[in-house]
């Protein structure tokens, strides 16, 4: 009884951990990735996206901030997979939680195309011709959040059957503003303000479960 007593609360403790490095990766993408809109000489937000801080001699800064949000998704996946005892949602929402955290580690790790003057050096307008790992970042994000979209959706719906209106109304917002199609003309724009929705959301879910777990 001892042993099963001791096991339950550090099981627990994993799942705290777990859903607070979930929580974790929003702030801490944000906070390298203003970090580096504001340092990095030519970066202009209205012209760039965030991926494109991943080119140049310090785009390993970016990629490594991918790859660190990606492992907080994953871990977040495992810590929803754990919360989730019951309910609508329990299975489909880590797998789709999961997919996020995969497809960011991908676009780290297949940085875009140097464009649209920058880094420095770089010239003008678009690039020519996409590269391999281009296309494979592109693909990687536009999975990442359809995926995390989708998991938006199954908690809405998973709050709607419990009558929770207002979580259900903000899983619902979250996902129409991730799978609101891109307007070329301010596509960096959109795609920062779609990161800072995704990272909201993975950050509200993360602790709002934690919360919820040292409770019960």
């Amino acid at each position: 009884m001892a042993t099963i007593a001791a096991t339950v609360p550090a099981g627990r403790r994993s799942s705290d951990r777990l859903l607070l490095a979930g929580g974790l990766a929003g702030p801490v993408f944000f906070a390298s990735a203003v970090t580096q809109m504001l340092t990095r000489e030519g970066y202009d937000i209205t012209r760039h996206p965030i991926s494109q801080l991943a080119t140049g001699g310090l785009g390993w800064i970016q990629i490594t901030t991918f790859v660190l949000a990606g492992l907080g998704g994953i871990a977040l996946a495992v810590g929803v997979r754990r919360a989730l005892t019951e309910g609508t949602g329990r299975r489909v929402v880590p797998i789709f939680v999961g997919i996020f955290g995969a497809g960011l580690i991908a676009a780290g790790v297949f940085p875009m195309d140097p464009e649209y003057g920058f880094p420095v050096g770089t010239p003008e307008g678009p690039v020519g011709e996409m590269s391999w790992h281009s296309i494979a970042h592109s693909a990687a994000a536009a999975i990442a959040f359809t995926a995390l979209a989708v998991a938006a959706i199954v908690l809405t719906i998973r709050h709607v059957r419990r009558r929770a209106a207002l979580p259900a109304v903000l899983n619902g917002l979250a996902a129409l503003i991730l799978l609101m199609p891109m307007s070329p003309s301010r596509m960096s724009i959109q795609i920062a303000v779609n990161g800072l929705v995704a990272f909201t959301w993975t950050t509200v879910v993360a602790l709002s479960l934690r919360r919820s777990s040292r409770s019960a």
